[in-house]
């Protein structure tokens, strides 16, 4: 009778386990407390950039394949808590990344350390809703330089 009652007991509760572990990410708690800026409030906000400093916390490569903002600070979310001397405190902060979960988190590490945060902004969730991208291309490294003829020949002569 136990045992029956036990089976009887799993096979209802297994529903809803698999239930819960199945939601959809989007109905799940981001693990940060930043506001994502939808196309029209980051919008509103560029309106005023001598107010503004954009962060975006993405590696590189990443700005180079996907584009982001004309004027920005790069720094690297593993930078960022090091690099705080020199981020002003005196504009609004929107943190960048690619679907603003890095820019969500370096938003929170921001507002723990004073600095005034609108929010976060996902450069793909941004394109996909409209905006425009400035596609970046990468600086070409300097060509390397040979030295002069006379800085080979042999001393003494």
């Amino acid at each position: 009778m136990f045992k029956t009652l036990l089976i009887t007991l799993v096979l209802l509760a297994a529903p809803a386990t698999f239930a819960q572990q199945s939601q959809p990410a989007a109905e799940k708690e981001p693990p940060f407390k930043t506001h994502v800026l939808s196309r029209p409030e980051f919008d509103a906000l560029l309106k005023h950039p001598e107010k503004l400093l954009l962060i975006d916390v993405r590696r590189p490569d990443e700005l180079t394949a996907i584009g982001g903002f004309p004027v920005y600070l790069s720094i690297q979310i593993n930078d960022l808590e090091s690099s705080l001397a020199w981020i002003p405190k005196d504009r609004q902060i929107v943190t960048v990344s690619n679907h603003a979960a890095r820019a969500g988190k370096a938003g929170d590490l921001l507002t723990s350390k004073g600095y005034d945060v609108a929010g976060a902004v996902g450069v793909q969730l941004y394109e996909k809703d409209g905006g425009t991208l400035t596609k970046i291309s990468a600086p070409t490294p300097p060509k390397a330089s040979t030295p002069p003829a006379s800085a080979n020949a042999p001393k003494g002569s």
